[in-house]
């Protein structure tokens, strides 16, 4: 005789409240609102300020200047900026592709620089 197998009684699954992960909030601290004032710093110069180089061209290794004041061949100049610091004497001047002896003021320049040089260096008359 073939023995009947007794009904296996199947296990209810146990439900257990779930706990809810609370994360603190950081206390929020008043955050105090400094307006920033732009504070120019006086920089003294060696010389009186001639231009500003506006450009420069590294193959032929020469600087786009606009004059503030007049500058003649022969002159000695130096650059000054951030990362520049130069002093040469005024080689080689032009304007428009044509060489000259004096820069006016107002003037752009192309200028004969030694090294290089970025927009915004200050050219000094020394």
């Amino acid at each position: 005789m073939a023995k009947k197998k007794k009904p296996v009684a199947k296990k209810k699954a146990i439900k257990r409240p779930v706990k809810k992960l609370v994360k603190k909030k950081a206390a929020k601290r008043p955050v105090k609102k400094v307006a920033k004032k732009a504070v120019k710093k006086a920089v003294k110069f060696e010389g009186t300020v001639v231009g500003k180089v506006t450009h420069y061209f590294p193959h032929v290794m020469a600087a786009v200047v606009k004059l503030k004041a007049p500058l003649n061949v022969g002159d000695r100049i130096k650059i000054k900026g951030h990362t520049t610091d130069l002093a040469q004497a005024v080689t080689s001047m032009q304007m428009d592709r044509s060489p000259i002896s004096v820069g006016k003021k107002g003037q752009e320049i192309g200028l004969q620089v030694s090294s290089r040089v970025r927009q915004h260096d200050i050219v000094l008359k020394v």
